[in-house]
């Protein structure tokens, strides 16, 4: 009898779908002038050069997590991937989109936007923790609670090792 694998895209659309909600509205709200107070105009070219940076590594991310690394074809043959960028954070997917819609947001120079990223997180997180991690943690047990205690959910940072 085969094991049945996680599902494929788990609740990805739906927290890529609330990620791109919250940049409409910003954006909208930042367009009819409703965020007049966080306009930094003084700051267009560090805004958008780090903008543009953030959307490189975002895309780098993306193209590292999905197509370098087959999460897909991992998902499906049960394998819990936790090397590549998957060392870096456990989302990388969430992770990147997040990255490319901030840095997208920094071009609007809008202080009021950069509470977009923490709104981010949020979605990320309550997304994850209800979801996905007791699928992986009921899939992989210690394995799973072990690789969570090395590797950030949502923030990309170094491979904590013993």
């Amino acid at each position: 009898m085969q094991k049945k694998h996680l599902p494929i895209y788990g609740v990805g659309p739906l927290c890529v779908a609330s990620m791109l909600l919250f940049f409409i509205v910003g954006v909208l709200l930042q367009h009819f002038g409703y965020l007049k107070s966080g306009e930094m105009h003084l700051v267009r070219i560090p805004f958008f050069i780090f903008g543009i940076i953030l959307i490189a590594l975002a895309l780098w991310l993306w193209i590292h997590a999905v197509l370098i690394t087959r999460i897909d074809r991992a998902i499906l043959e049960n394998h819990l991937v936790t090397t590549g960028v998957y060392a870096w954070v456990r989302n990388p997917i969430y992770t990147a989109i997040a990255m490319a819609l901030t840095g997208t947001a920094l071009f609007f120079t809008n202080l009021w936007l950069l509470l977009l990223p923490l709104l981010f997180w949020l979605d990320i997180t309550v997304m994850m923790k209800t979801t996905e991690e007791k699928w992986l943690t009921a899939r992989y047990g210690q394995a799973y609670l072990d690789y969570c205690k090395r590797v950030n959910r949502c923030i990309p940072w170094i491979p904590k090792y013993k």
